[in-house]
């Protein structure tokens, strides 16, 4: 929990020191210099205890630093079992305004996050934490603190459907639990069964859903809170709760996170939950196509020819290459049954972005210049990493097939980007932008203190802030 109380005594007090810094007692500042993510506990006296946290370089510091010095002061209380803790945030506010009172909750809900899984044992105790050090109203605090949580909670909702094991999450239950959580905010969500999916054309799909005795679902979430605007962005997030690799069998040591194949659709999810409960202006559809990769008696094989709901033909060349099928479909969908004018879509498709990108980076391609300097304002705010990759009509070539429009496999280089390129041939004449998180969106151990071991929730914020930094809230304090 996390509350604005400028009066409340708790069991330690959090306070944030940039190097160069000198008003620290000379007792602290012999062993303390305030390097970035160094940290002191002082007990003296009769004074609340103090962690002091080092934020390094004054000339060092940015607003996305903040989310992780708060995240690793908050972890460092937790260690001790701190069931109450102040946080001093003048320092934040003198230097960044309200714009930082975001990354300090997400820093804490991401600091704390623990996905609570399975066990039988009983989980740790919650920590109340207090926004102190601020002058002002603290009302319109509190509200800015709330829009964070709910932000937050966007991200979350997405780390703990990644993380959930893929016999607790099939296609039905993810569709389920997302009806479930979006019933709270101003968001219809539709879930059309295997019928309706066939009904409609999308063979890629269904070819990829069939192998699995649990059946496909595609999940709509239709979010229009903007009448007066024309335009609808469809947020395309692959949803494969379970990936085996079908007949192209994956190796043993990667089958331990095929759990994981649907953190697409998860940041959809999550993207599509925090811009409704913050109530941002926009007109957002939010599509998961969800399914198994499993293997069976009338499973596709390499050398099948199938159809689209476009009409195209692919031929398929790697059964393991299926997200991108459901996303074609998926795309096609949004197109023509949703009016989408923009797309952008989301999914751990790649092992070829991680060999290039690694863990920190995501893949990005897209079709439009001004739709990626949009997007690259958002991701700059979030402060998540994503580097274009080029297009090209040698790119192109690589997945044409002589049998069938397009096959759904390049050569054994340029993976990520004729993965992308095929998902292109299906966006018509759309805006379109295509996030590849295979390595994001899962990180063991974490590379920064916001994260956890599992989920990363990679996506959501960025596609977040796509729509709501064009609707910045400025307060005085």
């Amino acid at each position: 929990m996390i509350y604005v109380d400028n009066s409340k005594k708790c069991d330690f007090n959090i306070v944030f020191i940039l190097k160069e810094e000198d008003n620290l007692p000379s007792h602290i500042s012999s062993i303390f210099r305030g390097e970035y993510l160094e940290s002191i506990p002082v007990i003296s006296g009769k004074d609340i205890p103090v962690l002091y946290v080092g934020l390094g370089e004054e000339v060092k510091f940015t607003i996305t630093r903040i989310k992780e010095a708060v995240a690793f002061g908050i972890k460092q209380l937790k260690k001790y079992k701190i069931t109450s803790a102040s946080l001093d945030i003048s320092m934040f506010l003198d230097k960044c305004g309200a714009e930082c009172i975001s990354e300090i909750v997400l820093g804490i809900k991401l600091g704390l996050y623990e996905f609570k899984g399975y066990s039988t044992s009983k989980s740790s105790g919650e920590c109340h934490v207090y926004l102190q050090g601020y002058s002002g109203d603290e009302v319109k605090l509190t509200h800015e603190v709330n829009h964070g949580i709910n932000l937050a909670q966007g991200v979350i909702l997405a780390r703990d459907l990644v993380n959930t094991p893929a016999n607790m999450l099939t296609p039905h239950i993810m569709a389920e639990k997302i009806r479930e959580l979006l019933k709270e905010v101003n968001v219809q969500v539709e879930v059309y069964d295997e019928k309706y999916i066939m009904d409609t054309g999308m063979e890629a799909f269904h070819t990829v859903g069939r192998s699995s005795g649990n059946p496909p679902r595609l999940i709509v979430m239709r979010y229009l809170n903007d009448p007066l605007s024309g335009e609808i962005t469809a947020l395309v997030g692959k949803g494969v709760t379970c990936d085996t690799g079908g007949y192209c069998l994956k190796s043993s040591n990667s089958m331990a996170g095929i759990k994981g194949d649907m953190g697409g659709g998860a940041a959809v999810a999550g993207a599509v939950y925090a811009l409704a409960k913050n109530n941002i202006k926009a007109n957002v559809v939010g599509i998961i196509p969800a399914c198994e990769n499993r293997i069976a008696n009338d499973s596709y094989i390499p050398g099948d020819v199938i159809g689209s709901m476009s009409g195209k033909t692919i031929e398929i060349l790697n059964t393991d290459a299926e997200g991108r099928l459901i996303l074609a479909d998926a795309v096609t969908y949004a197109i023509k049954k949703e009016n989408a004018s923009k797309i952008i879509d989301i999914a751990t498709l790649t092992g070829s972005v991680v060999n290039a990108l690694g863990f920190s980076t995501a893949g990005l391609l897209t079709n439009n210049d001004k739709f990626f300097c949009d997007f690259k304002n958002a991701y700059k705010k979030s402060g998540e990493l994503y580097w274009r990759l080029p297009i090209n009509d040698e790119y192109r070539n690589m997945i044409k097939s002589t049998i069938a429009d397009v096959k759904n496999m390049g050569k054994s280089h340029c993976g990520t980007i004729t993965a992308a390129l095929f998902i292109e041939s299906f966006v018509e004449d759309r805006p379109w932008i295509h996030l590849d998180i295979a390595g994001t969106a899962w990180v063991e151990p974490p590379l920064y203190e916001y994260q956890s071991p599992g989920a990363t929730g990679a996506g959501v914020t960025s596609m977040y802030y796509l729509f709501a930094e064009k609707q910045e809230r400025k307060i005085s304090l």
